[in-house]
């Protein structure tokens, strides 16, 4: 019997799921309304993926699923769009900000010993957010949250995410942070084989495999130099928004990746070369679905879809994007591991 069983909200692909289980906690199901993740979750993680709506869950449901634990530990990442730059300008337009609210039921309703979340840096100015964390409190639960940065955490990209501890069994505290110097784009991707734009996927790896460029990007590509952007560009090559004076601002799209340092943050467009900081340090195509999934900091033989099934890119790569880097979550893991042994019984006052 696993000292800490844990159920994942929003599992997406399973990058959350992966890395709690690395940790050593008991990951005994991920819930996700998409079912382009089912195959890939229970390939990697090895834990049942339930296809729901977590509105339509009760603390009922989720009871059902945990097994007879010492501790359990409700774990989720709700779709970060809502919270987002974007998000910021249309505050309690979106049906998607009701998702932190139904996590929010679901610990009360269940009260699990443990709750961590982790979410975009700006979701903590809004007031959804205040809301679960009144919850937490009133369930007597102690708290601990704050912006963490990606890269001190064995993640080779630059990441600052929003992570939660919360315990109802003892003090909470955040994971702190390796202390080792920051893995770089060179130490997670230089190994692997050299391809081209728009070829058939390596022979060796299904998923390494870049998207496709039309010759005019892939002129682009061939005048920007490692670290660089459309600034490099002969003046014909820019895209009419880059000329003029308000494109100055926007300097990293159709930019190439440094060797030598982290990568930049890897989001659900990480495959479109334009999209972003993007472009292999050498290579004149743009990173691949798997160096995408290294640079988010999952494992090198990650399945993504079954043998023989095609590979979409807007659906492998939103999947990547969106996935809680595995290093990060296995940090948070030890963590709540280790306020586990020192925890004590449940506050009485939570209980009832």
């Amino acid at each position: 019997m696993k000292k800490i069983a844990c159920v994942d909200l929003y599992c997406g692909v399973g990058g959350l799921s992966y890395g709690l289980k690395k940790a050593g906690v008991n990951v005994v199901a991920g819930i996700d309304v998409d079912e382009s993740c089912k195959w890939g979750y229970e390939r990697n993680v090895e834990a049942r993926f339930v296809r729901a709506d977590v509105a339509d869950l009760s603390g009922d449901d989720l009871c059902e699923l945990f097994p007879p634990a010492e501790h359990r530990l409700l774990a989720g990442c709700a779709p970060c769009q809502p919270f987002s730059t974007y998000g910021r300008t249309r505050q309690g337009s979106d049906d998607r900000w009701s998702l932190l609210r139904e996590f929010s039921r679901l610990v009360e309703e269940t009260k699990p010993e443990f709750v961590t979340m982790e979410n975009v840096e700006g979701l903590a100015s809004h007031r959804v957010f205040g809301e679960f964390l009144e919850t937490l409190e009133e369930c007597g639960y102690a708290v601990a949250h704050g912006v963490l940065a990606c890269e001190r955490f064995g993640v080779p990209q630059r990441r600052r995410r929003l992570v939660l501890v919360a315990s109802r069994i003892g003090d909470a505290v955040l994971p702190e942070p390796d202390g080792g110097s920051p893995r770089t784009v060179r130490d997670t991707i230089e190994r692997l084989p050299p391809i081209a734009a728009g070829g058939g996927p390596c022979d060796s790896d299904r998923f390494h495999v870049a998207a496709g460029l039309s010759e005019l990007n892939l002129r682009r590509i061939r005048n920007s130099v490692e670290g660089g952007s459309w600034r490099d560009w002969p003046k014909e090559l820019r895209a009419p928004c880059h000329r003029r004076e308000t494109g100055a601002t926007y300097p990293s799209v159709y930019g190439r990746m440094r060797w030598d340092e982290p990568a930049p943050t890897i989001t659900t467009q990480c495959y479109a070369y334009g999209s972003g900081r993007f472009g292999h340090p050498e290579q004149d195509r743009a990173i691949s679905l798997r160096e995408a999934a290294m640079l988010q900091s999952f494992p090198s033989n990650w399945e993504f879809v079954p043998p023989g099934e095609e590979i979409h890119f807007a659906t492998i790569g939103r999947a990547i994007g969106n996935a809680v880097p595995p290093k990060l979550a296995e940090a948070v893991g030890r963590t709540i591991i280790t306020l586990s042994e020192a925890g004590r019984s449940p506050r009485a006052d939570a209980v009832a």
